[in-house]
Protein backbone atom coordinates (compact mmCIF):
# COMPACT_ATOMS: atom_id res chain seq x y z
CA UNK A 1 0.00 0.00 0.00
CA UNK A 2 1.21 3.41 -0.68
CA UNK A 3 -0.27 6.47 1.51
CA UNK A 4 0.60 9.57 -0.80
CA UNK A 5 -0.88 9.60 -3.98
CA UNK A 6 2.07 10.45 -6.06
CA UNK A 7 0.62 11.00 -9.47
CA UNK A 8 -2.06 13.51 -7.92
CA UNK A 9 1.16 15.33 -6.28
CA UNK A 10 3.07 15.44 -9.27
CA UNK A 11 0.12 17.16 -10.85
CA UNK A 12 0.44 20.73 -8.84
CA UNK A 13 2.17 23.48 -10.64
CA UNK A 14 4.95 24.79 -8.41
CA UNK A 15 4.49 28.30 -10.86
CA UNK A 16 0.32 28.18 -9.73
CA UNK A 17 1.47 27.58 -6.16
CA UNK A 18 3.94 30.72 -5.79
CA UNK A 19 1.48 33.11 -7.57
CA UNK A 20 -1.36 32.45 -5.31
CA UNK A 21 -2.62 35.39 -3.21
CA UNK A 22 -1.74 36.72 -0.44
CA UNK A 23 1.01 34.00 -0.03
CA UNK A 24 1.37 30.89 -1.50
CA UNK A 25 -1.21 28.27 -0.63
CA UNK A 26 -3.18 25.32 -2.06
CA UNK A 27 -5.68 22.96 -0.44
CA UNK A 28 -6.15 20.18 -2.72
CA UNK A 29 -8.35 16.76 -2.17
CA UNK A 30 -6.59 13.47 -2.30
CA UNK A 31 -3.19 13.85 -1.64
CA UNK A 32 -3.23 10.68 0.34
CA UNK A 33 -4.33 7.30 -1.25
CA UNK A 34 -8.11 6.14 0.00
CA UNK A 35 -6.71 3.29 0.87
CA UNK A 36 -4.01 4.87 3.08
CA UNK A 37 -6.17 7.88 4.31
CA UNK A 38 -8.54 5.37 5.87
CA UNK A 39 -5.70 3.06 7.18
CA UNK A 40 -3.90 6.17 8.56
CA UNK A 41 -7.26 7.49 10.58
CA UNK A 42 -7.91 3.68 11.64
CA UNK A 43 -4.46 3.79 13.21
CA UNK A 44 -3.79 7.40 14.98
CA UNK A 45 -1.73 7.49 17.78
CA UNK A 46 -3.57 7.51 21.21
CA UNK A 47 -3.62 11.34 23.27
CA UNK A 48 -1.77 9.63 25.81
CA UNK A 49 1.33 9.82 23.88
CA UNK A 50 0.94 13.55 23.82
CA UNK A 51 2.15 16.55 25.69
CA UNK A 52 -0.05 19.17 27.65
CA UNK A 53 0.32 22.47 25.68
CA UNK A 54 -1.76 25.03 27.46
CA UNK A 55 -1.21 28.39 28.63
CA UNK A 56 2.38 28.81 26.59
CA UNK A 57 3.28 32.36 26.21
CA UNK A 58 3.68 33.14 22.68
CA UNK A 59 6.32 36.25 21.35
CA UNK A 60 4.50 39.13 20.36
CA UNK A 61 1.49 39.44 22.63
CA UNK A 62 -0.24 36.69 21.08
CA UNK A 63 -2.24 34.51 23.09
CA UNK A 64 -1.55 30.93 23.59
CA UNK A 65 -2.23 27.97 21.40
CA UNK A 66 -3.72 25.52 23.37
CA UNK A 67 -3.76 21.68 22.20
CA UNK A 68 -2.25 18.40 23.15
CA UNK A 69 1.11 17.97 20.96
CA UNK A 70 3.26 14.95 19.96
CA UNK A 71 6.93 15.56 17.91
CA UNK A 72 7.55 13.01 16.07
CA UNK A 73 11.13 10.51 17.24
CA UNK A 74 11.88 7.25 15.75
CA UNK A 75 11.30 4.97 18.59
CA UNK A 76 7.74 6.38 19.03
CA UNK A 77 5.13 3.84 19.30
CA UNK A 78 3.31 4.08 16.03
CA UNK A 79 1.47 1.68 14.26
CA UNK A 80 2.54 0.16 11.21
CA UNK A 81 0.75 2.35 8.73
CA UNK A 82 1.80 5.50 9.93
CA UNK A 83 5.36 4.10 10.20
CA UNK A 84 4.95 3.20 6.65
CA UNK A 85 3.53 6.93 5.65
CA UNK A 86 6.53 8.64 7.66
CA UNK A 87 9.18 6.51 5.14
CA UNK A 88 7.07 8.46 2.12
CA UNK A 89 7.54 11.71 3.94
CA UNK A 90 11.25 11.43 4.23
CA UNK A 91 11.61 9.92 0.46
CA UNK A 92 12.70 11.04 -2.40
CA UNK A 93 9.73 11.95 -4.42
CA UNK A 94 7.94 13.57 -1.88
CA UNK A 95 11.03 15.31 -1.24
CA UNK A 96 11.97 16.28 -4.69
CA UNK A 97 8.45 17.89 -5.04
CA UNK A 98 9.17 20.19 -1.95
CA UNK A 99 12.28 21.58 -3.55
CA UNK A 100 10.42 21.48 -6.96
CA UNK A 101 7.25 23.59 -5.00
CA UNK A 102 9.90 26.03 -2.52
CA UNK A 103 12.13 26.49 -5.05
CA UNK A 104 15.21 25.54 -3.03
CA UNK A 105 18.01 22.75 -3.00
CA UNK A 106 18.22 21.77 0.71
CA UNK A 107 15.40 21.52 3.42
CA UNK A 108 14.83 19.83 6.68
CA UNK A 109 11.52 18.36 7.84
CA UNK A 110 10.05 17.94 11.33
CA UNK A 111 6.93 16.41 12.00
CA UNK A 112 3.69 16.38 15.13
CA UNK A 113 0.48 15.98 15.52
CA UNK A 114 -1.63 18.29 17.46
CA UNK A 115 -5.21 17.08 18.91
CA UNK A 116 -6.91 20.36 19.52
CA UNK A 117 -10.07 19.98 22.29
CA UNK A 118 -12.97 22.21 22.76
CA UNK A 119 -12.95 26.49 23.40
CA UNK A 120 -9.58 26.10 22.07
CA UNK A 121 -7.48 28.15 18.94
CA UNK A 122 -5.05 29.25 17.00
CA UNK A 123 -4.87 33.44 17.34
CA UNK A 124 -3.54 35.00 13.80
CA UNK A 125 0.25 34.86 13.58
CA UNK A 126 3.02 33.96 11.14
CA UNK A 127 5.50 31.36 11.18
CA UNK A 128 9.45 31.62 12.07
CA UNK A 129 11.68 32.77 10.07
CA UNK A 130 13.50 29.55 9.84
CA UNK A 131 10.09 27.86 8.40
CA UNK A 132 9.77 27.51 4.73
CA UNK A 133 6.65 26.41 4.62
CA UNK A 134 4.18 23.83 6.37
CA UNK A 135 1.74 20.95 4.83
CA UNK A 136 -1.41 20.25 7.19
CA UNK A 137 -2.82 16.85 6.70
CA UNK A 138 -6.51 16.97 8.49
CA UNK A 139 -7.68 14.00 10.06
CA UNK A 140 -11.55 14.33 10.66
CA UNK A 141 -13.64 12.89 8.46
CA UNK A 142 -17.80 13.62 7.93
CA UNK A 143 -18.28 10.78 10.51
CA UNK A 144 -16.20 12.40 13.39
CA UNK A 145 -16.56 15.88 12.91
CA UNK A 146 -19.44 18.54 12.28
CA UNK A 147 -18.37 21.30 9.92
CA UNK A 148 -20.19 23.85 12.52
CA UNK A 149 -17.33 22.75 14.80
CA UNK A 150 -14.73 24.79 12.85
CA UNK A 151 -10.94 23.26 12.87
CA UNK A 152 -10.47 25.12 9.60
CA UNK A 153 -7.12 27.16 8.99
CA UNK A 154 -8.26 30.36 7.81
CA UNK A 155 -5.65 32.06 5.44
CA UNK A 156 -5.84 35.66 6.34
CA UNK A 157 -4.86 38.81 3.83
CA UNK A 158 -2.88 41.53 6.08
CA UNK A 159 -2.84 44.04 2.60
CA UNK A 160 0.56 44.98 4.44
CA UNK A 161 -1.48 46.59 7.53
CA UNK A 162 0.64 44.33 10.07
CA UNK A 163 4.11 43.44 11.70
CA UNK A 164 4.52 39.85 12.05
CA UNK A 165 5.46 41.04 15.98
CA UNK A 166 2.22 41.82 16.53
CA UNK A 167 -1.37 40.04 17.79
CA UNK A 168 -4.03 40.75 15.53
CA UNK A 169 -7.37 39.20 16.24
CA UNK A 170 -9.43 37.53 13.33
CA UNK A 171 -11.69 40.48 13.10
CA UNK A 172 -8.89 42.89 12.46
CA UNK A 173 -8.22 41.18 8.79
CA UNK A 174 -10.38 42.16 6.00
CA UNK A 175 -9.93 39.34 3.72
CA UNK A 176 -10.32 35.73 5.10
CA UNK A 177 -9.96 32.44 2.91
CA UNK A 178 -11.38 29.27 5.04
CA UNK A 179 -9.51 25.82 4.02
CA UNK A 180 -11.80 22.84 3.68
CA UNK A 181 -10.37 20.60 6.58
CA UNK A 182 -13.09 17.30 6.48
CA UNK A 183 -12.12 14.16 4.48
CA UNK A 184 -9.40 13.45 2.48
CA UNK A 185 -7.74 17.27 2.32
CA UNK A 186 -4.65 18.96 3.15
CA UNK A 187 -3.25 22.35 3.47
CA UNK A 188 0.21 23.35 2.47
CA UNK A 189 1.43 26.93 2.41
CA UNK A 190 4.44 29.00 1.86
CA UNK A 191 5.91 31.10 4.89
CA UNK A 192 6.53 34.72 4.17
CA UNK A 193 6.58 37.73 6.35
CA UNK A 194 2.43 38.07 5.80
CA UNK A 195 1.85 34.59 6.07
CA UNK A 196 -0.93 35.51 8.32
CA UNK A 197 -3.14 31.95 9.49
CA UNK A 198 -5.00 30.66 12.06
CA UNK A 199 -7.77 28.61 13.58
CA UNK A 200 -10.89 30.19 15.00
CA UNK A 201 -12.17 28.85 18.37
CA UNK A 202 -13.15 24.81 18.00
CA UNK A 203 -16.79 24.70 19.35
CA UNK A 204 -17.36 20.40 19.69
CA UNK A 205 -18.41 18.36 22.45
CA UNK A 206 -15.82 17.34 24.98
CA UNK A 207 -15.19 14.07 23.59
CA UNK A 208 -13.87 15.32 20.60
CA UNK A 209 -11.06 16.83 18.92
CA UNK A 210 -9.72 18.49 15.92
CA UNK A 211 -7.22 16.30 14.28
CA UNK A 212 -4.21 17.15 12.16
CA UNK A 213 -0.87 15.77 11.05
CA UNK A 214 1.73 18.63 9.76
CA UNK A 215 4.97 18.44 8.30
CA UNK A 216 7.24 21.22 9.28
CA UNK A 217 9.57 22.53 5.99
CA UNK A 218 12.34 24.58 7.33
CA UNK A 219 15.12 25.77 5.91
CA UNK A 220 18.72 24.10 5.86
CA UNK A 221 21.61 26.37 4.91
CA UNK A 222 25.52 25.77 5.19
CA UNK A 223 25.08 28.20 8.22
CA UNK A 224 22.75 25.82 9.75
CA UNK A 225 25.23 22.97 9.45
CA UNK A 226 27.67 25.20 10.50
CA UNK A 227 25.51 26.25 13.96
CA UNK A 228 24.51 22.51 14.27
CA UNK A 229 28.44 21.69 14.60
CA UNK A 230 29.31 23.89 17.23
CA UNK A 231 25.97 22.91 19.19
CA UNK A 232 24.28 26.59 18.34
CA UNK A 233 20.85 27.77 16.95
CA UNK A 234 19.68 30.49 15.74
CA UNK A 235 15.85 29.27 15.08
CA UNK A 236 13.14 31.60 16.03
CA UNK A 237 9.71 29.72 17.44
Amino acid sequence: MTYLDFQRISAINPRQFQQEKPYPWINPSGFLTTEGHEELLATLPDVSLFQRRFGVTRAHGQPSHDRFTLEYQNDLPLAPAWKAFITEIYGNEYQNFLHRLFKINSLELTLHWHYTPNGCSVSPHCDAKHKLGSHIFYLNTEQDWKEHWGGETVILDDEGKFSRKSAPTFEDFTEATTSKAIGNYSLLFARKGNSWHGVREIQCPTNYMRKVFIVVINRFTMFDRIQRVFGKSTKEY
